[in-house]
């Protein structure tokens, strides 16, 4: 194995040389000699490769099918290695992507409620199910129903490269590729062994993460083959919320104050649509308080990092059998656990049936009960009398009861994935121009779900018909009474055991079979006026999809489970898919005067699904070089995606969305009286008052409406077989400008553009309301189509309740929906040795002008670049940069990584959309400091020495001037992003991090 120097690794991975990310040759550059930086930028790099390993082997770039080292495709690629991941102690491969420009955070170790154990990247804002992860140039199988790769699985140890195609990718690698690919790519005749051993660590004393992977490679047969196996362990502890003093306490958007923060589902108990208007109960007096709601302070119970453990073991072959054919394999076996901690269970906005009878109705409340039903003050007290249910005078009412069970302690989740993935083919030569290769590949998923700590409805119903206080009515199963109107620690041990009884299980698995075979080279004609041939490649591939959910019965039973929404109905499906692709590189003009290159490129895939039918992709792209040292560039992708098992299949169900405000509230979920509304409310806008009670509040109700406790309401959502796959141009056009007189010194920028037409989304839950609330006070407000599918709670009026009731607000699946973003790319790089040092600078930067979702030709046409809200989910910053700097000196290196992020707003502050957003409740009344985000800039510090040849020791101070994430309150956008009064998945929410890392490699 050829030992590098330690300064010519590290600047190799802080610098950007120009063959990938600026389109010159690709992965055939000469590699850089000791103490010789390439060119950098921001620690995306290309591979190290030298001309003798380009000389006995083809390369294929990603984004082309095309083996030839001497090639380039015409589309940028950004690529990291595997010392920049080094560098920065990435531990995931989510936590390495998400902080790439022009990507946007998804689902990852800081999103706490919301992960279903399994984390994805999103470019370009598109969503995680429009682009595809490969590892080695193959898909793997997905963590779901909705086809999506889980990074938590990916071998980071053994990657040498990650390569980022950002645009449509559907020709080359089928549907899905619609914002572009993730390769990650393996290294390749790996020999020797590497141990590296890591732990990380806050200021703070938390979130304590270990790792150790150990890798061991070598050569067999005089050289014929190689064979590598990785093995991997990481573990990460925990960090609260609590242990952050901004997030200790859920602050109120409105005012910045906490008071009305948090969740109305508290304790004491909140009582709703029993006749009277919401109210607490007061354990002192007995009675239903008219003061403001005490909401639940959930914050404290909630994580900024989730706990997540990790075994995998990775391996992979080849052996020569014959000249020029090789067989290969790969195989992948990972199991981890991420947990998920949130807020304790309780009775949140169920509706039961309750008889006056009940033993620990305090009096005062049970004269409010009575008087909301009508009754007599003699008719009460026989009511409250009559414990038998054959009584006449027994009287059972209904009533929204909410109060947390703070005795039980938090609702614990974890989801252990478990997946295997294999490959094995044979490559080689047909003749010394053409290859060939054929392989095959399988992978399965299980995600198992297991909560505990979970209350049961059936449960807490049956507790709640008792009417004393030793026994329950129907006893068959151990049942024992509850107190559900006492102060915190007035639930007995007994009465949590019956109602939260062991745990519930759902398990997610999907299977991915694919059968791919190729035949790539040169057609051995070249143009008059070029040195190299016409490349091309042809082929064709197979997949097969199986996706399934099963779960117990508690899981399947609408609303059984106390708080987790609607029911995880069983489903599976299945499609397969067959495709026939060709693609071709045509040199025209190489090394003549005015025309250094000028080369076209094109492809095409048919493509055939057992369920969707025929689809077409297809792209063109052209490279020109006046002169050497600068290039233009361009390419055109026509991409599809067709709908995955879940957007097919998946059941009509309820569930819980994101909404800060109801316009038919009178009230904030903590019971405070709302003002300034755009609509008024329904005592003082009579057209609203019709839509509110077309809706199914009543006119006892309808000025008494609440907004959504904890600003979830119910939404139904379901899958659509009549789906279609949806459509995409993209485009990018840029140039590349290396200098000849300015050594070591590369710039490209990159214009891109992306439109989906045909998208298959569902509304945002701001759209469905827009859609029936936007047309203003009067005359034009009216009870209309959008308006009536929103479906109200008819005891209280208000969108929240138990699952399916009432429905809510329909999230339906269609191809109604319009995607589109553009921006620019740059990426620059400079190395020079300056005299006592090597030192390399470099860049990447994002601006991004637009990133449009529109869910149909009717809704508004929402940019979520800069905003954020509960329809702009995920923050998406403008402008994006990362930088970084290396010294390099003969036995010690120290590298600064700088990261900006541009400010934010809260949608509709933009006067252009101020009016649609306002009636969303996205942009009324926040509290000013709330309503926007200065920009905010990272640094990373890193050193390392080399203690001996072997052996190196590596510090990293993340986050290093301990910058604080900025305060938005707690509601003020989804709740899968914004949590603990920030939104931790974009800004460092864990303060200033140590890591260290040693390294023994022979």
């Amino acid at each position: 194995m050829v030992n590098l120097s330690l300064k010519t690794v590290l600047l190799r991975s802080t610098m950007l040389v120009g063959a990938t990310a600026f389109a010159f040759p690709a992965l055939a550059q000469t590699a850089s000699g000791p103490g010789t930086p390439a060119a950098t930028s921001a620690g995306q790099t290309t591979p190290d490769q030298t001309p003798e390993d380009s000389a006995e082997k083809d390369i294929t770039v990603t984004g082309t099918l095309i083996k030839n080292a001497n090639l380039t495709q015409s589309a940028p690629i950004n690529v990291t290695t595997s010392e920049e991941i080094h560098l920065r102690q990435s531990n995931v491969a989510e936590e390495l992507l998400r902080e790439l420009p022009g990507a946007v955070a998804n689902v990852g170790s800081a999103v706490n409620n919301g992960t279903g154990g399994s984390f994805f990247v999103d470019l370009r804002g598109l969503g995680p199910n429009r682009n595809i992860v490969l590892l080695n140039g193959t898909r793997i199988a997905p963590s779901g129903l909705a086809g999506q790769v889980d990074l938590n699985n990916i071998p980071l140890a053994l990657v040498d490269r990650v390569e980022v195609l950002t645009g449509g990718a559907s020709t080359t690698y089928g549907a899905d590729a619609v914002a572009g690919v993730v390769n990650f790519v393996t290294k390749q005749d790996f020999a020797g062994a590497e141990l590296n051993v890591s732990d990380q660590i806050t200021e703070k004393g938390d979130g304590n993460y270990r790792r150790a992977d150990l890798t061991i490679g070598g050569n067999f047969a005089d050289g014929k083959g190689n064979a590598v196996v990785s093995l991997g362990y990481q573990n990460s502890e925990a960090v609260f919320q609590g242990n952050r003093p901004f997030s200790v306490q859920a602050r109120n958007p409105v005012d910045g104050s906490l008071t009305g923060a948090g969740s109305s589902t508290a304790v004491p108990a909140v009582l709703s649509g029993y006749g009277g208007p919401t109210r607490q109960v007061d354990p002192v007096t007995g009675t239903l308080s008219t003061a403001a709601i005490q909401t639940f302070n959930f914050n404290p119970y909630n994580i900024f990092q989730t706990p997540f453990k990790r075994y995998n073991i990775f391996g992979q072959a080849h052996y020569e059998i014959a000249p020029d054919i090789q067989v290969y394999s790969e195989a992948l076996f990972s199991k981890n656990t991420v947990s998920q901690i949130i807020a304790p269970s309780g009775s949140f906005t169920n509706t039961y049936s309750l008889p006056l009878s009940n033993p620990y109705i305090p009096a005062g409340v049970l004269s409010s009960l009575c008087a909301g039903a009508g009754l007599t003050a003699a008719q009460c007290t026989a009511a409250a009398a009559a414990k038998n249910p054959n009584d006449p005078a027994y009287k059972l009412i209904n009533t929204q009861i909410r109060r947390r069970f703070v005795e039980q302690g938090n609702r614990l989740d974890d989801f252990t994935t478990t997946i295997f993935n294999a490959k094995g083919g044979v490559r080689g030569k047909i003749t010394d121009a053409i290859d060939f290769d054929v392989y095959g590949a399988y992978g399965e998923s299980e995600n198992a779900a297991r909560s505990s700590n979970q209350g049961l409805l059936s449960r807490l119903q049956q507790s709640l018909l008792s009417t004393n206080t030793t026994t329950c009515l129907t006893n068959t199963n151990g049942c024992v009474p509850i107190n559900l109107f006492g102060p915190a620690g007035s639930i007995s041990p007994a009465s949590l055991a019956f109602v939260t009884p062991g745990s519930t299980l759902i398990t997610t698995r999907s299977t991915l079979a694919q059968l791919h075979g190729q035949i790539s080279g040169d057609i051995g004609y070249t143009s008059p006026f070029a040195t190299d041939p016409i490349s091309f490649a042809v082929g064709g591939e197979y997949r097969s999809y199986y996706a399934s959910t099963s779960s117990d019965n508690a899981s399947q039973t609408p609303g059984e489970i106390l708080g987790s929404g609607g029911a995880a109905i069983d489903v599976a499906g299945r499609y397969n898919v067959q495709e026939a692709f060709t693609e071709v590189i045509v040199p025209l003009v190489q090394g003549k005067p005015g025309f250094e290159l000028l080369q076209l490129e094109g492809g095409y895939r048919y493509s055939h699904y057992s369920l969707q039918g025929n689809t077409s992709t297809y792209k063109g792209g052209f490279q020109y070089a006046p002169v050497s040292g600068i290039k233009f560039r361009g390419t055109y992708n026509r991409a599809v995606r067709a709908p995955n098992i879940n957007e097919l299949f998946a059941p009509v169900t309820g569930g819980l969305g994101s909404l800060a405000t109801d316009p038919c509230a009178t009230f904030t979920s903590g019971g405070a009286l709302k003002t300034g509304q755009a609509l008024g409310n329904p005592a003082t806008n009579a057209n609203l008052r019709a839509v509110c009670i077309a809706q199914g509040a009543t006119a006892a109700n309808v000025n008494l409406i609440q907004d959504p406790s904890a600003q979830q309401p119910n939404i139904t959502t379901g899958g659509n077989l009549g789906l279609k796959p949806e459509t995409a141009d993209t485009y990018t056009i840029g140039g590349v400008f290396q200098p000849t007189f300015l050594r070591n010194f590369s710039i490209s920028a990159d214009y891109y553009h992306i439109l989906v037409r045909g998208a298959i989304t569902t509304p945002s839950e701001g759209d469905v309301i827009a859609s029936c609330f936007s047309t203003g006070q009067n005359p034009g407000l009216t009870v209309t189509g959008p308006c009536t599918s929103i479906k109200r709670n008819a005891l209280n009026g208000q969108l929240d309740g138990s699952p399916n009731n009432p429905p809510g607000l329909p999230l339906t699946l269609s191809n109604l929906g319009r995607l589109a973003t553009d921006g620019i790319d740059v990426v620059g790089n400079y190395s020079h040795d300056v005299g006592f040092a090597k030192l390399g600078l470099s860049v990447n930067a994002n601006y991004t002008f637009h990133s449009r979702f529109k869910q149909s030709p009717t809704s508004l046409d929402r940019d979520c670049v800069s905003h954020y809200s509960t329809s702009c989910t995920s923050i998406q910053p403008k402008f994006s940069v990362n930088a970084r700097s290396t010294l390099s000196f003969s036995s010690f290196d120290v590298s600064l990584l700088w990261r900006h992020l541009s400010g934010s707003t809260v949608e509709g502050d933009d006067p252009a959309s101020a009016t649609p957003a306002q009636l969303t409740g996205t942009a009324v009344g926040f509290y000013a400091p709330y309503s926007s985000i200065k920009s905010y800039d990272y640094f990373d510090l890193t050193g390392r020495v080399s203690v001996m040849e072997n052996l190196d020791l590596t510090f990293t101070v993340q986050n290093l001037g301990n910058r604080q994430p900025p305060l938005v309150g707690q509601n003020i956008g989804a709740t899968a992003f914004n949590s603990g009064n920030t939104y931790p998945s974009t800004y460092d929410a864990l303060g200033r991090r140590y890591a260290i890392s040693v390294r023994v490699r022979y």
